[in-house]
């Protein structure tokens, strides 16, 4: 097998028996190993939706402040690279395979999963690389997630709601408490969530971590030329539109500048560096134009509550023409709940399945709509079904493809390519 970073990602997803192996123990003994403690300031979020908007938010504040910054989120759209970036943009196939294979030495026969893996290589080059500060995105809940093995200087939960039930529990107190597991004692933590689990405040109030939360500490509001964010008692006036689009990314927006507040002796912003970076963060695939005449619009929701995001902001738009959707989900995934907030808006569903061992197919698909009644097109795949919308849509309709990250990767894919 060759050693390019294809090949790499290869070994690693066909190494471990599980994808997903939550716990501590094995992948801090490999770290353990590799050498020297974290000299920088590490800024951890997590939260069912909203984590990768407000990683982006960090990551572009602290960089117009002239920081060099390493993040690491997941899972990545097109290519691995986006999931370790430097200085806001993906890091190089040399660098992340040099990591990757630091990580293999230090492994001594543990067994390690993709995840945790290519977690321990993020951090090992951002070591490298001599960052002035990580925003680490939790990849599955919080307190058992490779990610949490970093103790955070500043921790963030931007929603808790319903979703990867198999692994963090059945209801928002069950998953409120592994999502709480990222906070500790003493440092600060900020929730975004309007109403947070009680089970995420009880936790927060028996380590001692010092808890702001929206609406008790930090409160968006309306103001003269824009909006504000006041966080205790200071105040972020005059601040643009968040670069991506919908109501709930105030909340995401927020959470990053009351991380940064709480983390203003050891990484000062300036409100213009604050400002420059609300402006300019985006991340792929969330409510993504992606063209016009007619309007296509991408988005990675997945959940009953990105659902409900994404319907909010399809209503929105301007009125006017019909409304089409590219809709293919994992059979993991709660379609109905995903469905209902989207029923009333959408005109004509064009289904498509998902390949691999989690992919939902078609006519699975096809049954839930039949049974709600409403008008679909079943289809093989993604790229037929988007092909099919595209033809049936006039000038003035909207496409909107959603339902998983591999839905929005397969039209990405196309659109770039014509």
């Amino acid at each position: 097998m060759g050693s390019g970073l294809p090949d790499w990602l290869a070994r690693l997803e066909a190494r471990h028996p599980k994808s997903i192996d939550l716990g501590l123990d094995r992948v801090g003994q490999v770290w353990s190993r590799l050498g020297r403690p974290i000299d920088f300031p590490v800024i951890t979020v997590g939260g069912t939706n909203g984590k990768g908007s407000a990683c982006a938010y960090l990551d572009a504040m602290l960089g117009e402040a002239g920081y060099r910054v390493g993040q690491y989120t997941s899972p990545h759209l097109l290519r691995f690279n986006e999931r370790i970036q430097l200085d806001g943009q993906p890091a190089g196939d040399a660098e992340i395979v040099a990591a990757l294979e630091a990580v293999e030495a230090a492994r001594d026969g543990d067994s390690l999963t993709y995840f945790e893996h290519t977690t321990l290589a993020a951090m090992w080059l951002f070591q490298r690389a001599g960052i002035d500060a990580a925003v680490l995105e939790v990849g599955l809940g919080g307190r058992l997630d490779a990610v949490n093995l970093f103790d955070a200087d500043c921790a963030v939960v931007t929603s808790v709601d319903l979703d990867h039930i198999d692994y963090l529990g059945p209801d928002r107190e069950s998953i409120g408490f592994e999502k709480a597991g990222i906070f500790r004692s003493g440092r600060p933590a900020v929730c975004t969530d309007p109403a947070p689990p009680q089970s995420l405040l009880n936790h927060a109030g028996t380590i001692g971590a010092d808890l702001l939360r929206l609406g008790d500490g930090i409160r968006v509001e309306a103001g003269e030329g824009g909006w504000l964010c006041r966080v205790g008692e200071r105040i972020y006036p005059a601040l643009p539109r968040p670069a991506m689009a919908g109501a709930h990314q105030y909340g995401n927006a927020a959470a990053a500048i009351a991380a940064l507040d709480a983390l203003r002796d050891r990484l000062p912003a300036s409100m213009s560096a604050i400002r420059a970076g609300l402006a300019t963060a985006r991340v792929p695939g969330r409510f993504q134009i992606v063209g016009q005449s007619p309007l296509r619009i991408v988005d990675v929701a997945h959940n009953p509550h990105a659902a409900r995001a994404l319907a909010a902001s399809l209503a929105e738009l301007p009125p006017g023409g019909r409304r089409w959707a590219v809709f293919a989900m994992l059979v993991d995934k709660d379609a109905d709940g995903v469905i209902a907030p989207l029923a009333g808006l959408i005109d004509h569903w064009y289904l498509a399945g998902l390949s691999g061992a989690r992919g939902r197919s078609a006519p699975d698909l096809a049954e839930l709509f039949a049974r709600r009644g409403l008008p679909h097109t079943p289809c093989d795949n993604v790229a037929a079904a988007w092909h099919l919308a595209c033809r049936a849509a006039g000038p003035a309709d909207t496409i909107a493809a959603f339902g998983s990250f591999h839905t929005v990767a397969e039209v990405m894919a196309l659109t770039q390519h014509g």
